[in-house]
């Protein structure tokens, strides 16, 4: 009966330490993707202004991801480069 007990404790514990292991990655890949997804609607916004003056900056996985990462200054460098490329 005792060690059945101290088992479950044991397991119970394993559970925790794992949990615990895993749960901050995955946070952070749930804030990376959030991050992108308020970068693709950013991007977005910039295309819904930037027809009045025939700018385009496309919207794909890395553009998003950019300003996912980056936030503000990553939208700002995405401009820029883009008036610089042409």
């Amino acid at each position: 009966m005792d060690t059945n007990i101290i088992t479950y404790l044991a397991c119970i514990c394993f559970i925790f330490v794992f949990g615990r292991i895993f749960i901050l990655p995955l946070r952070k890949i749930v804030k990376l993707v959030f991050n992108s997804v308020l970068g693709g609607v950013c991007i977005y916004g910039i295309n819904l202004i930037g027809t009045a003056f025939n700018f385009h900056i496309g919207l794909n996985f890395f553009t998003s991801i950019i300003i996912g990462l980056l936030g503000l200054p990553g939208a700002v460098c995405l401009i820029v480069v883009k008036l610089l490329i042409g």
